[in-house]
């Protein structure tokens, strides 16, 4: 089984939905296959990586046996078990509801990336991660940026502080469990232990529920996270903001915030590494003669100064206007020319380019490629 499944929603990645047939994952696989393939972008990393996503996840959910897996261990790790650190871990087997240590044994909720608190104990219970997309600009990306991102997610209920009963009212332990959260049960040669029916498991009895969270203690709000988007981040990468998640249940731990970025493109830029790279047209004469040029660059444009006699696929190093880096030196931005030829030339420019052609004589530039 794929740890790695429990953090990877291969249907985002492959755009589409949970409920998609066979035919659809498989169309927009091979769209986009086709736009991030490497052949297509080369020197992008950003897309090379993207492709290795997609590429991934079509693995699994284009075979039914892999998808039936990893749908099944992503709804487990989704609550299924009753999230990560909880008390207790449940599964569904057979329409009951059974401890996943009764069946597996003590180690299993290491195996999901979780861990269990042991069977007869309901303790603190670590608040779950909530996930969110933060989309970049590209320089932005580079530069680094303070931003802000709306989250949804459970909270502390505002009105009985998470407490789960009203105001002025007490809660006490449940009769039926005597506060463990956990009832035997017998069948034949097994025994399973399952949630407590009367408090479903939380071990307390509230006799007169919060009218506004209706006794969970929790309730759906919308917050603002400031996030610090260090410079050089990259398309697909993740920022981990500790506590900034789920409140945890019984003065548990909060969850974290797990920031996925979505880098756009630049019109100019690609990223290659800590470099930059461009592409940097140049007319004949340029190239011929020599000149100076204005390049443009992400803080600014520099000049750049080309020798007479210029080839088209030169490349030139531009240091320091790169990727920058809080720690380090920042990468270089590389700028290839490319020569460029007018379609159509006036008369006396063909003709000072016809005696220029008898003048000049530098051989025949395609005597290497003799066979």
């Amino acid at each position: 089984m794929n740890r790695d499944w429990l953090d990877k929603d291969f249907y985002e990645t492959l755009e589409v939905t949970k409920d998609s047939n066979d035919d659809e994952i498989k169309k927009s696989y091979r769209k986009l296959a086709q736009k991030l393939h490497p052949d297509a972008n080369q020197g992008d990393d950003d897309a090379a990586d993207r492709f290795k996503e997609v590429s991934e996840a079509y693995a699994v959910l284009s075979d039914s046996e892999k998808r039936k897996e990893y749908d099944q261990v992503r709804a487990l790790g989704a609550g299924g078990f009753g999230g990560r650190g909880g008390a207790t871990q449940y599964g569904n087997f057979g329409g009951q509801q059974v401890r996943i240590e009764d069946l597996f044994g003590s180690n299993m909720g290491d195996l999901f990336g979780f861990g269990g608190t042991g069977a007869g104990r309901v303790g603190p219970q670590r608040g779950s991660d909530v996930g969110a997309t933060l989309k970049l600009s590209f320089e932005n990306s580079i530069r680094g940026i303070t931003t802000a991102v709306n989250i949804e997610s459970d909270e502390a209920c505002g009105r009985c502080r998470g407490n789960g009963a009203r105001p002025g009212t007490s809660v006490d332990v449940c009769p039926t469990c005597g506060g463990t959260g956990n009832v035997a049960s017998n069948q034949g040669f097994s025994s399973f232990t399952n949630p407590c029916p009367t408090c479903r498991g939380s071990g307390r009895q509230i006799g007169t529920p919060c009218t506004k969270c209706r006794g969970t203690g929790t309730e759906r709000r919308t917050r603002t996270i400031n996030v610090k988007i260090p410079a050089g981040v990259k398309h697909g990468g993740t920022i981990r903001l500790r506590s900034k998640g789920s409140p945890g249940l019984r003065g548990g731990p909060s969850g974290d915030l797990l920031v996925k970025l979505r880098v756009g493109r630049h019109p100019v830029f690609k990223r290659k590494g800590d470099d930059l790279v461009m592409k940097l047209p140049l007319a004949f004469t340029e190239a011929a003669l020599g000149a100076k040029v204005q390049v443009p660059t992400l803080n600014g444009p520099v000049t750049l100064k080309i020798p007479a006699g210029t080839s088209s696929g030169k490349t030139f190093r531009v240091r320091k206007e790169g990727v920058a880096r809080e720690r380090g030196r920042p990468g270089d931005l590389l700028v290839t020319v490319e020569v460029t030829v007018p379609d159509k030339l006036p008369k006396q420019a063909k003709k000072m380019l016809e005696e220029f052609r008898e003048l000049y004589e530098d051989g025949d530039p395609r005597s290497n490629l003799a066979v």
